[in-house]
């Protein structure tokens, strides 16, 4: 009788939260709690026995090996952002390959044809579709406002079922910067991240999922891919970065390379908050590697669906004034 009465539907009480039942971006894909995560699943169901991983990503995506106890070996990037292959891909190893900044899709798909084993990283590209028999995995905390969340999509019929992941306690920081500010916010947002080290494989949590299904998703494309339109119209001509920049395409930000010291710190100060993508690879790599000038010296700037054309002339005009 208790039993019965545990899974009846509650009726009454007080209102909770109020969410539409709408519809996910990747309602087909395999619904995790965190990127690294879905990378460990990848990992743990196809049993590969060494990772090539680049030196430009970030360090969370070690932790999947260390856990597994599976050896990694860095690899380079070219200008362009691609992979330089000086090693050999072996049959029971695989290449985890970063779609950077939502840019690189022709590259994913290029890769695609031509490397055995391979992993897209679309942690940085949540709009780029996955390519057919690839393994893939999103990060949603990357692109919204979500307390977790990743979605992977993996070639093979084996399956993992991990339990539900809870996430009302990292959700702090998205209510304070609703009330307060992203500042006000940002003590929690830190301590919630802290929370993801060594978590275990778990599938996302119903909270998060409810909030995934009440984005309209073609809003935020359209913005981002008008924002990134805007920036590289008026940057493109004083953009160092060596990689093509394709068009229409809903990024995850605009990244900038300038000959000119501390303008990241100045945006700063400006309350223009541009990120180092990523910190780690000043450890791993050496002043005269691209890697690291693309960590010290690329600007990345913030054009995603919270902005319009206005807040992005307003970016320009600040940034122009620091240059």
């Amino acid at each position: 009788m208790q039993t019965q009465k545990s899974q009846t539907k509650s009726m009454g009480g007080y209102f909770q939260l109020h969410l539409a039942n709408g519809r996910e971006y990747y309602p087909d894909l395999i619904k995790l709690n965190t990127s690294r995560n879905a990378l460990q699943y990848i990992l743990e169901v196809k049993k590969y026995t060494k990772v090539y991983i680049p030196y430009f990503t970030c360090e969370v995506l070690l932790e999947p090996m260390v856990k597994l106890n599976i050896p990694y070996q860095f690899y380079h990037i070219d200008e362009q952002l691609e992979p330089i292959f000086d090693f050999e891909v072996g049959s029971t190893e695989c290449v985890v390959y970063n779609n950077y900044f939502g840019l690189k899709q022709d590259a994913v798909k290029k890769l695609s044809d031509t490397v055995p084993h391979l992993i897209i990283d679309n942690a940085q590209a949540f709009f780029s579709e996955p390519v057919p028999k690839i393994d893939t995995f999103y990060s949603c905390r990357k692109f919204f406002g979500v307390p977790d969340g990743a979605y992977l999509q993996i070639n093979s019929d084996e399956r993992l079922f991990p339990e539900n992941d809870i996430s009302t306690n990292r959700f702090s920081h998205l209510i304070t910067s609703i009330d307060h500010s992203i500042e006000h916010g940002y003590a929690d947002f830190i301590e919630n991240e802290l929370d993801f080290i060594g978590n275990e494989i778990k599938s996302m949590s119903s909270l998060t999922q409810a909030v995934l299904s009440n984005i309209d998703y073609q809003v935020c494309k359209n913005r981002r891919i008008e924002n990134f339109n805007y920036l590289h119209e008026k940057l493109s001509s004083i953009n160092e970065l060596g990689m093509e920049f394709p068009t229409s395409t809903p990024a995850m930000l605009y990244p900038l390379l300038i000959s000119k010291a501390d303008v990241k710190a100045k945006l700063i100060e400006k309350k223009i908050f541009v990120p180092t993508y990523w910190p780690n690879v000043f450890r791993w790599t050496t002043q005269d590697t691209l890697e690291y000038k693309l960590a010290k010296n690329v600007i990345y700037l913030p054009m995603d669906h919270r902005y319009d054309l206005k807040d992005m002339a307003y970016m320009l005009d600040v940034l122009t004034k620091i240059i």
